[in-house]
């Protein structure tokens, strides 16, 4: 497996790390239906695509609010040029992960940004 978001970014909210007990577990390292997804353990290859992960000293909200943020960051652009032409895209993990209450407010948003 490939570096993970919380060993780049060292938020410490994996299982067992230092920040779990104050803020709780990242669902980026809990996420066991995103386990493989862009050659990640859990979501952690695949963060972008989750609510309730933490950014910049503070846990982000949902997928909505968070993905523009998500796109500029390192970690994301990371991963999109260590996979190349295989990268999972967040549409694609939301259908992996059959989160369908994600997958629905992705489209919409899509299909917004697509009216402008």
């Amino acid at each position: 497996m490939k570096l993970n978001c919380w060993e780049i970014k060292k938020c410490g909210r994996e299982p067992g790390g230092k920040n779990v007990d104050k803020l709780g577990s990242c669902p980026a390292a809990i996420k066991e239906e995103a386990n493989g997804i862009n050659f990640g353990k859990n979501g952690g290859r695949a963060c972008w695509a989750l609510a309730g992960t933490f950014c910049d000293g503070t846990i982000q909200a949902t997928f909505a609010k968070k993905i523009v943020d998500c796109i500029n960051c390192s970690f994301y652009k990371r991963v999109l040029e260590e996979e190349g032409k295989d990268f999972v895209p967040s549409l694609e993990i939301h259908e992996r992960i059959e989160d369908e209450q994600h997958q629905q407010v992705f489209i919409a948003l899509f299909t917004e940004s697509s009216e402008l």
